[in-house]
């Protein structure tokens, strides 16, 4: 098997929260503390993108602090290239599943995203130079940007497999759903 990388994003502001998402709970523990258990089971490593926690390798943003998510992906694809890692298999902090047909759909040949969860995606190491050169020329750090750049395969997930956790009434209705 091809060696991976995880990469959990978790560089964004909460902005819609209201406070540190990733650190808000759910079943008793951190929404962070899901993302990575989420990813372990398809990469050889899974490093956090765009913060600090002594409880797992950081990486900061590239090129530049608080590039938010695409910089916490370009972090993650220079560190996967530098480490003979073929691709990195990444997610948003704020997502607590991962369910196992979707990621085995994510990977393989060239890069992919899952629809409407664009912080869920493939994408192999070899792009790690041309989304820095894309940070430098972009005048916006947008996820939408890349994606139009790459062309990525689109995923579809099972209707209501992954939650989309950007505010408190997300986070309330993901624990009502059980």
């Amino acid at each position: 098997m091809a060696k991976l990388l995880g990469a959990v994003l978790a560089g964004g502001r909460s902005s819609r929260f209201g406070s540190d998402k990733a650190l808000a709970l759910l079943d008793g523990r951190q929404l962070i503390e899901h993302a990575v258990p989420a990813l372990t089971p398809y990469a050889a490593e899974v490093v956090i993108c765009g913060r600090t926690d002594p409880r797992w390798t950081c990486l900061a943003d590239l090129p530049a602090p608080d590039m938010g998510p695409l910089g916490g992906l370009a972090a993650a694809l220079a560190y996967a290239r530098d480490r003979d890692c073929v691709g990195v298999l990444s997610t948003g902090c704020d997502m607590p599943v991962l369910p196992d047909d979707l990621a085995k759909a994510l990977i393989g040949d060239g890069p992919a995203v899952v629809e409407g969860q664009h912080l869920i995606g493939y994408w192999p190491a070899s792009l790690a130079d041309r989304l820095l050169d894309h940070l430098a020329r972009s005048e916006t750090r947008s996820i939408r940007g890349w994606i139009a750049e790459v062309q990525p395969r689109r995923i579809v997930p099972a209707a209501g497999a992954l939650p989309n956790i950007n505010s408190p009434a997300d986070l309330a209705a993901w624990r009502e759903r059980g």
